[in-house]
């Protein structure tokens, strides 16, 4: 059975976000094909969609390598996560659906519960998927990609520290939720563009960057709930 290009490249993509694969490291087709037991061609292809997402860059004479970001191209992820996560929020309280708002909340739910049982060994994967359901809601194909792209990379180059109050983290989601369902597409976006610059407060450069996480004052105080 042929194993599809897009299941090669999501393995590569978790190696490379996981640091199986060290930044500069070559990626040869008959390494990969030999790892994830498939012939070159799918590798082949997968490595093109890596280039251009920018995990893997190919160099002359030299082949496949893993990127080596610099600090401005990590800073600048921050950047680009807190303009397109709200606008995201916005189009899914204008073009959600019953059956998102049912995993939203039924995400809110369990979060809430595992942040006052003291749980917080799930709470990371449970906000990934709260952020990946929020951006299917907005019901927009490239926005989801360039979230789904974002979060990966973001993974890659960052470390986040735990909330120190949980709680009020799924709280923040819990009111988006609300938003959304409303379809208060202007609040959903303030209080996601909130939630997003508290959020990047946390992240922390892997691998010894000196990226820093810039957060705009004025965003914070702008963007709070209305009374």
């Amino acid at each position: 059975m042929r194993i599809p290009a897009q299941s090669v490249c999501t393995a590569i993509r978790d190696d490379i976000v996981s640091g199986v694969y060290a930044r500069g490291a070559r990626l040869t087709e008959e390494q990969l094909a030999r790892r994830y037991g498939v012939s070159r061609v799918p590798v082949r292809e997968a490595l093109r969609t890596l280039e251009s997402e920018g995990f893997v860059v190919t160099r002359r004479h030299a082949g496949a390598h893993v990127a080596e970001p610099g600090e401005q191209e990590a800073a600048d992820l921050l950047d680009m996560r807190s303009l397109l996560e709200p606008l995201g929020a916005a189009r899914a309280a204008q073009r959600r659906t019953e059956a998102h708002l049912k995993v939203l909340r039924g995400l809110v739910r369990l979060g809430q519960e595992r942040a006052r049982g003291g749980r917080g060994e799930d709470l990371a994967a449970l906000d990934g998927w709260f952020h990946e359901t929020l951006a299917q809601a907005s019901d927009s194909p490239p926005l989801t990609a360039l979230l789904t792209q974002l979060r990966h990379k973001i993974a890659w180059m960052y470390a986040v520290e735990p909330a120190e109050r949980p709680a009020e983290v799924w709280a923040e989601h819990g009111a988006i939720v609300d938003a959304v369902a409303r379809r208060d597409a202007e609040r959903a976006r303030a209080l996601t563009a909130l939630h997003v610059e508290r959020a990047l407060s946390r992240h922390r450069p892997k691998h010894g960057d000196r990226a820093r996480v810039r957060i705009s004052q004025h965003a914070v105080h702008s963007a709070g709930p209305r009374n």
